[in-house]
């Protein structure tokens, strides 16, 4: 089912990037801070020439006795994101693609140390992984009134040795032009302090995410007093002007009854069970790309669909831009649309079908519709009956009269 799969793009670039970047005598972590739902990649930034695979190893604590091994050595693990849900280990979310490890849907508990190696124990590269549920969710929805700004940074901890603070990233593009469109920003929990442990690098000296190993123990922060924070706007963008086309050609598409705006829009198909949960991902997806749903022409806004808005939703998005339907229904088989960056990006035509040996209800779409067009047949025929005998009654009396 390919249309379920995060997409990951090979480099264009054929240079050999591990010639000119030498390993480190010392391991050390790079630490690196996410949002609970995303899917994230993580490059093997360096190896010998010679090792022409790896494995990825996990740690939660480094030096502890408990450590998986992630490996793809009997075929490069496919993931299937419709299958991944909140309490899928981490062995049937992660793929390794060109050295990268890729975790589907990264949850809290994936938090950790992920080093890149060999089966014979040699290790190249690791990091320092922090994943951090969204405590918060705010929303501004009005088009065109900008979210209050967030102090940078946002001073939430104590004096003393360390600070702790909420860091925000840019606002996202708008997810949707030429209509209404929404903006996100993701905020993550950061703490400085001259004590973090110095085999953990940092692009900022003195900071690392709250929930990092390079926070000193006697630091660590209550599960209450740590989370990222998600921000949702309203915004509304033109489309770009769309390039130069030849008149006659475009006239003729119309006569045949072809989109050419539609036709540029790649076409997915899926079938799925019916009452199973699905996730679907838009193809192309990057955690810090915009990413908008439409159920046909009608959009799927976070202000209705955001999961933990409504506690019984069925259908909803996380914080990782993926949809759910948490169970799929007949009524849920149409076409749904994806957008990147702003860009309509994909089509996907989502087919729902009942299991082999499940007994029909009279609730069932399917079984209403047969019913009614049964019905429908039925009054048909009975009115043609019906009309026969009158136009038969009327001619035998015409007939009389003339006798």
């Amino acid at each position: 089912m390919p249309i379920l799969l995060s997409a990951y793009e090979a480099p264009e670039d054929k240079e050999d990037i591990f010639a000119k970047k030498a390993c480190p005598a010392f391991l050390a972590f790079e630490s690196a801070a996410y949002l609970e739902d995303m899917t994230i990649e993580l490059p093997c930034r360096c190896k010998p020439e010679e090792a022409h695979s790896v494995v990825w190893y996990y740690q939660k604590h480094l030096g502890s006795n408990k450590t998986r091994v992630l490996t793809d050595f009997d075929g490069t693990s496919v993931v299937d994101s419709s299958q991944v849900g909140h309490g899928t280990v981490l062995r049937s979310r992660f793929s390794i693609r060109l050295f990268s490890l890729l975790i589907f849907r990264a949850q809290e508990a994936d938090t950790g140390h992920y080093v890149c190696g060999t089966s014979s124990g040699q290790f190249f590269y690791g990091y320092d992984v922090d994943v951090q549920q969204a405590r918060r969710i705010s929303f501004h929805q009005k088009p065109g009134v900008p979210a209050p700004k967030h102090k940078q940074p946002a001073r939430i901890g104590r004096l003393g040795p360390y600070q702790v603070f909420t860091s925000f990233w840019p606002w996202s593009v708008c997810d949707r032009c030429g209509v209404r469109g929404e903006q996100t920003r993701v905020g993550l929990c950061y703490l400085q302090s001259d004590y973090l442990h110095v085999r953990y690098m940092r692009s900022s000296p003195g900071v690392a995410p709250c929930g990092s190993s390079a926070v000193p123990h006697r630091f660590r922060l209550g599960r209450g007093e740590k989370g990222a924070e998600l921000a949702v706007r309203g915004c509304h963008y033109p489309c770009p002007p769309e390039p130069a086309v030849n008149v006659e050609r475009k006239t003729l598409m119309e006569f045949l009854g072809y989109d050419e705006v539609a036709s540029r829009v790649p076409v997915y198909y899926h079938n799925h069970p019916v009452d199973s949960p699905l996730v679907l991902a838009c193809p192309g997806a990057k955690p810090h790309y915009a990413v908008a749903w439409d159920r046909g022409q009608v959009p799927l806004y976070r202000a209705q669909y955001m999961e933990g808005l409504n506690k019984t939703a069925r259908v909803y998005i996380d914080a990782g831009h993926h949809l759910h339907f948490r169970p799929v229904k007949l009524t849920d088989k149409g076409s749904y649309h994806c957008w990147l960056q702003g860009k309509l990006a994909a089509e996907i035509r989502l087919g729902v079908y009942l299991r082999l040996g499940r007994q029909r209800q009279l609730s069932d779409p399917e079984s209403t519709y047969a019913l009614q067009a049964i019905f429908l047949c039925y009054a048909a025929y009975t009115l043609l009956f019906l009309l026969f005998l009158v136009l038969r009654f009327s001619w035998k009396c015409l007939k009389g009269k003339l006798a």
